[in-house]
């Protein structure tokens, strides 16, 4: 791809780190609290489902806008922030990831939630007569019977993570090397008519999510074969 610079190439390795570690994070995140979810039984929990579902319907811009505003150098969270890990987090490769786990957390959570409400007790129930112990259940009884549902949340989640523009835009900006990642580039390039490049960055992105989905229905319907 000669058509690509040093600069894309950054972008492209920024995208890739970013979405792999929002994914990560997700994931140990979206575990309990979508087990929580499917077993917590009162009238505030489909509050808490839609605040967590917010960033589907919520502007990136919204989202990106408030997540500045609340981490900015001034207010008692920018400063706690400051304070605990010496730098602010607005305009830096941890803002973006912290950004990015907010926005792409139902994209982590629905699946999550959708297995741990499929998942038998009858299962849990006979493996606690027998007297296996809690990291036992969780290793060889729930994650294995949860695998689909942790493939396609973590699928989404990269997908989500590396298409994201808005928020990234709106908290990290556009410093190359630091926060410029793929979507980025491509607004850039877009902006200065470097439509060769642009129609490379677009296509690598293309291709990507749409092997990504197509996995992710391969997954769903192998789950359904079982």
């Amino acid at each position: 791809m000669t058509s690509l610079s040093a600069a894309d190439w950054v972008a492209i390795w920024l995208t890739v780190k970013l979405s792999l570690v929002t994914t990560l994070i997700l994931l140990i995140l979206a575990m309990p609290l979508a087990w929580l979810l499917a077993r917590w039984q009162h009238p505030a929990k489909y509050l808490v489902q839609a605040i967590i579902m917010l960033p589907l319907v919520l502007p990136p811009t919204v989202l990106g806008f408030y997540l500045l505003v609340v981490f900015a150098p001034d207010s008692v969270a920018g400063q706690l922030w400051q304070m605990l890990f010496g730098s602010t987090l607005a305009f830096t490769f941890s803002g973006l990831v912290f950004g990015s786990v907010i926005f792409s957390l139902p994209f982590a959570v629905q699946p999550l939630y959708t297995g741990f409400k499929a998942l038998a007790p009858e299962y849990l129930e006979t493996a606690k007569l027998l007297g296996m112990p809690p990291v036992t259940v969780v290793w060889k009884i729930i994650l294995p019977l949860l695998k689909p549902f942790i493939i396609v949340a973590a699928g989404l989640c990269f997908a989500h993570t590396m298409g994201e523009f808005g928020v990234v835009l709106m908290l990290g900006g556009s410093i190359p090397g630091e926060t410029q990642v793929l979507s980025i580039m491509l607004f850039n390039h877009v902006e200065g008519l470097r439509y060769t490049q642009a129609h490379w960055l677009a296509f690598i992105m293309l291709m990507v999510s749409l092997l990504l989905l197509s996995m992710l229905f391969w997954v769903g319907r192998f789950r359904r074969a079982i």
